[in-house]
C-alpha cells in the first residue's frame, strides 16, 4: 500500500501559519517580481481567483475583497517543506519525496491503514502547524487519486483498499484529473467519449497500448491496483543545475548584469557543494523580454569548459565573467540572466589537469567560511563584492514575509 501525503495550499498555508490574522482571509501568493498567483487560499479560490492570473488584472478583486497579498518566499516554503518531509519520514522507512508539498509513503507491513493516516495527519499537523490531505491505496496512481478526494473530506484521509472502494471512487472522477493524464490525452480521451477514471480503466488493454504508449498503459494497469511504479528512495543523480530569475526591471547596464551574474553563480555554488557535486562546464545566457515585441530581442549564451572540475564560488565566478564579457551586447534590454552548471560529478571523483595551476584548496576553504556565516547569520550577510550591494536588478518582492525560520532578526518573540 501506498500513501501520498500532500500539504493544503502549501504556499498559502506557510504564509498563515506565522500570520494567524489571515485565517479565513483569503490569501494569494505571487509569482517572481509579483507577476501572477501561483498559489490560493480555498477562501481566494472560491472568490474565483484563478491560478496565473496576472496581479494587475485582479487589482479591483483584491480591493473589493481584502485579499492577503504575498511575494514568494521560496527560503521559508523550503524550510517548511523539509518540516514536514521529516515527520513524515518517522512513520515509515521507505519514503519518497516526491515535490516540495509532496511525499510517497510505502506502507508495508501496517495494519488498520484508516487509522495509521489520521495519526500520520494529526501528528504531522501539530509538529508542523501545515494541514495536509493524506490518500491511501494499492498503487501510487490511485493513492494520488485518494489523495484529491481527501481534500474534500472532514477527516482529511482516504483509503482505497478493495474493489469496491476503488470503483465507487472512480465512476466520477475527471479523466483529465488522473496522474499522467496530461493535456494531449485529455482531449483525445474525452473526444472519445472518455469522461472518467473509470471509462478509462474500462477500456481494452488493446486500445490502451496502441494509442496511449507505455506510460499510459502503467497508468491503466495502476488504475486496476498493479503496482507499475516504484518508489524512488534514493534521488536520481543531478545532471545539471541552473539559476535564473527575472529582473526587477530590464537593464542594459553591464555593471547591473555582472552582479546578477556573479549573485546568481554564487547561488549555483551553494547549490554543488550542498550536494557535493562538482561541474566541468558553466553556460551563461542573458535573455531580453520576448513578450515586449517592440524592442530588440536576443538571447545570447556561451558554453565555458572548465580545466578541472570546481564547485567553490571564486572559480565559478570567474569562469561566468569571462563568460558575460563575450557574450554582452550593447543596446538591448536584458529581464533575465541564467547561469549553469553541467558535466556533474562527485566532489570525491576530482581529477586534476596537470597543465593548470590548481587554487582549489585555498578558494574551497574561502566558500567554506562563506557557507558557514551565511548559514549562522542568513544568507547574504557576505558575499562576493563582485555581487554588489546596491543590486538595482534584483527581483521585486514588495509583499514578503519575514524569514521566520530562516532568518535571526525575523524570528518571533514571544513577549
Amino acid at each position: 500500500m501506498f500513501a501520498l501525503a500532500d500539504c493544503n495550499n502549501f504556499y498559502a498555508s506557510c504564509e498563515r501559519l506565522f500570520r494567524p490574522e489571515l485565517n479565513a482571509r483569503p490569501v494569494i501568493v505571487l509569482s517572481n517580481n509579483d507577476g501572477c498567483v501561483i498559489a490560493r487560499s480555498n477562501e481566494a479560490k472560491a472568490l474565483g481567483i484563478a491560478m496565473g492570473a496576472p496581479k494587475f488584472k485582479i487589482e479591483d478583486e483584491i480591493k473589493r475583497h481584502n485579499i492577503a497579498v504575498c511575494s514568494s518566499h521560496y527560503e521559508l516554503y523550503g524550510d517548511m517543506s523539509a518540516r514536514v518531509m521529516t515527520n513524515l519520514a518517522r512513520f515509515t522507512p521507505e519514503v519518497e519525496v516526491y515535490s516540495i508539498d509532496e511525499c510517497f509513503l510505502r506502507l508495508a507491513g501496517f495494519t488498520n491503514l484508516d487509522q495509521y493516516g489520521k495519526n500520520i495527519r494529526d501528528t504531522t499537523i501539530k509538529n508542523t502547524g501545515i494541514p495536509i490531505s493524506i490518500g491511501i491505496a494499492p498503487t501510487k496512481t490511485l493513492a494520488k487519486l485518494a489523495n484529491k478526494l481527501a481534500k474534500k473530506t472532514p477527516s482529511g484521509v482516504v483509503l482505497l483498499d478493495n474493489e469496491a472502494e476503488i470503483t465507487e471512487a472512480l465512476k466520477s472522477y475527471p479523466v483529465e484529473d488522473i496522474w499522467g493524464v496530461g493535456r494531449q490525452y485529455a482531449i483525445k480521451l474525452i473526444s472519445e467519449g472518455i469522461e472518467t477514471a473509470e471509462q478509462l480503466r474500462n477500456l481494452p488493454a488493446e486500445w490502451v497500448n496502441k494509442n496511449m504508449t507505455i506510460v499510459g498503459a502503467r497508468m491503466w494497469r495502476e488504475l486496476w491496483g498493479e503496482s507499475c511504479l516504484h518508489l524512488k528512495t534514493v534521488l536520481d543523480p543531478k545532471k545539471g543545475m541552473c539559476t535564473s530569475r527575472a529582473f526587477g526591471k530590464v537593464t542594459d547596464n553591464f555593471g547591473d548584469l555582472e552582479q546578477a551574474t556573479a549573485s546568481y553563480t554564487s547561488r549555483l555554488g551553494v547549490k554543488l557543494r550542498r550536494e557535493k557535486l562538482c561541474t566541468m562546464v558553466i553556460s551563461v545566457r542573458l535573455l531580453t523580454n520576448r513578450f515586449k515585441t517592440d524592442q530588440l530581442q536576443a538571447y545570447p549564451s556561451i558554453t565555458i569548459n572548465l580545466p578541472h572540475p570546481v564547485n567553490n564560488t571564486t572559480d565559478l565566478i570567474r569562469a561566468a565573467m569571462t563568460g558575460l564579457k563575450k557574450i554582452y551586447l550593447k543596446g538591448f534590454l536584458y529581464q533575465k540572466v541564467e547561469v549553469m552548471a553541467t558535466g556533474l560529478i562527485s566532489e570525491t571523483e576530482v581529477q586534476l589537469n596537470m597543465f593548470e595551476e590548481y587554487q582549489g584548496l585555498k578558494n574551497n576553504k574561502l566558500s567554506g567560511v562563506l557557507d558557514t556565516i551565511n548559514k549562522h547569520y542568513g544568507s547574504g550577510t557576505i558575499r562576493m563584492a563582485t555581487a554588489g550591494q546596491q543590486q538595482r536588478w534584483a527581483m521585486k518582492r514588495q509583499f514578503l514575509s519575514p524569514g521566520y525560520t530562516t532568518s535571526w532578526k525575523d524570528i518571533i518573540k514571544v513577549k
